[in-house]
């Protein structure tokens, strides 16, 4: 690993200003899980690091029912699962975050640092888009927000402006009759790369026989995270039935442009997106009716 200068600011002010003066030549770590091992093989080396996790805001986790979740970038992954309160709110959420690696890895990645990291197989984003999930962005210029789904841009690359970082992450407060999952599929039992992934939401109407909406968004087949609009919108207002769980799980097939690689191929990964969609969707909607 090449020498750096770590720097560790203590607000978002200072950390602005070390970014703004530093320029491309500074590198943010949440927990540092992706970026160590990547500085080690030699990508993304930076003359300076600048660790984040001493700025309160973004080790932050505040909930209300009726305002929804605001979840710091630097919150560790075990914070949201060990939480009961989020547990009961977002389980979707707690399905990703309780899979990225083992537990010690856990103890230091953030749900923050995971999207940051944009990898097309990042297992938190798919259900941070389902969610809704939204982007507080702070820079010289002041701040800016970024709906998750537009945050990926490449593999490794993300919308993040010179000078600028990830504070946090707001989920919307769960609606009644909703519900969300993320499975993936992995070679192995853990601590593997997903072939493919999907995260999944919905709202049901009262009688629970209904959507009212969907959102779906699928991970490992494509160039980043992708946001399967079309797929959870065709849901709006159908029946909930194998039909129209069927129809979206081809939609959201259609929306992925996967590769063949030493994980899988073209054609596997393109059949467990339909799997894994009309799983989620099941696994949502049995959520959502309060199973």
């Amino acid at each position: 690993m090449e020498p750096f200068d770590f720097l560790s600011p203590s607000s978002i002010d200072e950390a602005v200003q070390t970014l703004a003066s530093k320029g491309n030549q500074a590198r943010i770590m949440a927990g540092g899980t992706d970026m160590l091992v990547q500085m080690r093989a030699g990508r993304g080396t930076a003359p300076f690091v600048v660790d984040i996790k001493d700025i309160p805001e973004l080790n932050e986790v505040s909930y209300d029912a009726s305002k929804g979740l605001t979840l710091g970038a630097a919150v560790p992954c075990y914070r949201i699962y060990e939480d009961k309160t989020l547990s009961d709110a977002y389980p979707g959420l707690m399905d990703a975050a309780s899979l990225i690696g083992g537990i010690q890895i856990q103890g230091r990645a953030s749900i923050g640092g995971n999207i940051c990291n944009a990898a097309p197989s990042g297992d938190s984003i798919p259900i941070v888009i389902a969610l809704g999930g939204i982007c507080n962005i702070a820079g010289a210029n002041g701040t800016r927000q970024l709906p998750v789904e537009e945050m990926c841009t490449a593999p490794g690359r993300n919308a993040l402006e010179e000078g600028e970082f990830l504070v946090s992450i707001h989920f919307p407060a769960p609606q009644a009759n909703s519900g969300a999952n993320y499975l993936r599929f992995i070679p192995r039992n853990e601590m593997d790369i997903a072939v493919a992934g999907v995260g999944s939401s919905v709202q049901l109407d009262a009688s629970g026989q209904n959507f009212v909406s969907a959102r779906i968004a699928l991970a490992s087949v494509a160039p980043t995270p992708v946001f399967a609009k079309e797929a959870g919108d065709s849901l709006a207002g159908k029946p909930v039935n194998e039909d129209t769980i069927q129809a979206a799980s081809e939609l959201a097939q259609s929306a992925a442009k996967p590769i063949s690689d030493m994980r899988g191929t073209v054609r596997q990964r393109t059949h467990l997106i339909g799997v894994l969609t009309r799983r989620t969707l099941n696994n949502a909607i049995e959520r959502a009716r309060g199973a």
